[in-house]
């Protein structure tokens, strides 16, 4: 992953510094999509900021005047198509950050790798996502009724959730 500059972020590798920014949003997943990846304390953190940091699909969104991780995008390539998300620090919501940020990977998607098409499930309880899609000229194509389960019930049956998926083509992109 190459670095995106913006105006405020610096999108970027992840790096072994992480751990404590990831681990201030990852100790207790705001999006039920995300609750398999809760950390349960530091050393796990600093094992996923680790593995992160090899990985080429996981993005480290960090504000570009502290370089303070405040969230993660992930671009995960099928051949022309990439499976697109992110996940952000709800201390820092409401900033427009995350658009900021996706806007930056789309156009880098779109312009440098060559992107046919982006995709990205969102669960219907997720409607910041929701609107985030939207805001990125998303266009949600589908409905997965009881697509996915997180977490159980007080019974321990699986919860099932209902999952959009919203899409982009490159001719339909308005960088």
């Amino acid at each position: 992953m190459e670095i995106i500059e913006t105006g405020r972020l610096v999108l970027r590798r992840f790096a072994e510094r992480d751990a404590a920014d990831l681990y201030a949003y990852l100790h207790e997943p705001v999006a039920s999509c995300f609750l398999s990846l809760a950390l349960a304390d530091m050393q796990a953190a600093e094992l996923e900021a680790a593995r992160r940091s090899t990985d080429a699909t996981s993005i480290a969104v960090c504000l570009r005047t502290s370089g303070q991780l405040i969230g993660d995008l992930f671009a995960h390539p099928e051949e022309d198509t990439f499976s697109v998300g992110w996940n952000f620090n709800p201390d820092f919501g409401g900033k427009g950050y995350a658009h900021e940020a996706a806007a930056a990977l789309f156009t880098h998607l779109f312009t440098q790798r060559a992107a046919r098409r982006l995709y990205a499930y969102v669960e219907d309880t997720n409607v910041p996502s929701q609107r985030l899609c939207e805001k990125l000229g998303m266009r949600r194509e589908g409905v997965f009724k009881e697509f996915v389960s997180f977490r159980n019930d007080e019974s321990g049956a699986p919860i099932y959730e209902n999952t959009m998926q919203y899409a982009l083509l490159r001719h339909e992109w308005r960088p």
